[in-house]
């Protein structure tokens, strides 16, 4: 016969934190629920469990083994419970960053979605510089690669960053086949104008006006710039895939720089099914056509 399950966990939490007003608060309820409780279990076991103290409590010496056992049960439940919840949920949180949302992630969500029609799909958007544990999501989808413990990290696609113009942009000024004519351009930064100046050292020209031009804090935006006919972008070849096939995006040049960074798919390594496959989904979607 086993002893009133309730007061066991009532029992642990005072055992473990030695201390039935802190046991209180953990357990969230009162001071007087928690001795009622230990009451009852000391009746059932026809013993004191613990030593009453004027400054608190300690716990007796005969009832050690059982609150070790306790306690190792209950982390044991506790693991086995967050893993059949990790086995059946079905709701998925994906952090990505705006550039990988607008042009991969939700123009093909619907597919996703039709396949797998229990699945309830919650997009955020990621910086960069996140890790999956600062985003408290099920999918990481950003630029770089996340190191942490316990976490999958797959690599999609790279950032290789070419010059790029719109037709409409070209028509006024040529076809802008070298550095030079490149330089003397009409130039969109993104974020900064230091990938333009690593540009232009790689290509072996130093443009005068390589510094002038306007930024812009977000890569869609810089994108939406350069299909407007603005000016020359320095876009990610890969990210821009539909547009450079469409005809919206022109590359000039095959100098490049950024050539050692990529984009990657972050999820935990112990991640549920719905997690599992909405990853391979995902990488089946960006891949493939991957250079």
């Amino acid at each position: 016969m086993l002893p009133p399950l309730g007061a066991l966990r009532v029992f642990e939490a005072a055992a473990r934190l030695a201390s039935f007003s802190r046991a209180a608060d953990e357990l969230h309820v009162t001071h007087a629920a928690v001795s009622h409780q230990i009451r009852q279990l000391e009746e059932w076991f026809g013993r004191p469990l613990f030593v009453r103290e004027k400054r608190g409590v300690r716990l007796a010496p005969e009832a050690d083994r059982l609150a070790e056992a306790l306690s190792m049960s209950f982390e044991r439940i506790a693991a086995e419970a967050e893993s059949l919840k990790l086995r059946t949920k079905s709701e998925i949180t994906v952090a990505c960053i705006p550039s990988i949302a607008t042009r991969w992630l939700i123009p093909a969500l619907s597919e996703f979605l039709t396949a797998h029609t229990e699945a309830m799909v919650k997009v955020v958007y990621a910086t960069a510089a996140q890790h999956l544990r600062e985003t408290g999501c099920d999918v990481l989808i950003t630029l770089g690669a996340d190191t942490s413990d316990g976490v999958q990290c797959t690599r999609l696609f790279s950032r290789v960053n070419k010059p790029v113009a719109s037709p409409r942009y070209l028509d006024g000024k040529g076809s802008l086949t070298d550095a030079e004519e490149i330089a003397a351009a009409d130039l969109l930064h993104d974020e900064t104008t230091a990938h333009w100046q690593q540009w232009f050292t790689k290509a072996g020209v130093a443009p005068s006006r390589s510094r002038r031009g306007p930024v812009f804090q977000d890569f869609n935006l810089l994108a939406t710039a350069a299909i407007a006919g603005h000016g020359v972008a320095l876009c990610p070849v890969e990210v821009c895939r539909r547009e450079i096939k469409n005809g919206d995006l022109i590359v000039l040049s095959d100098i490049s720089v950024l050539e050692r960074e990529s984009y990657f798919l972050i999820s935990k390594v112990s991640r549920q099914k719905a997690v599992a496959a909405f990853c391979d989904w995902f990488q089946q979607v960006v891949v493939p056509a991957s250079s």
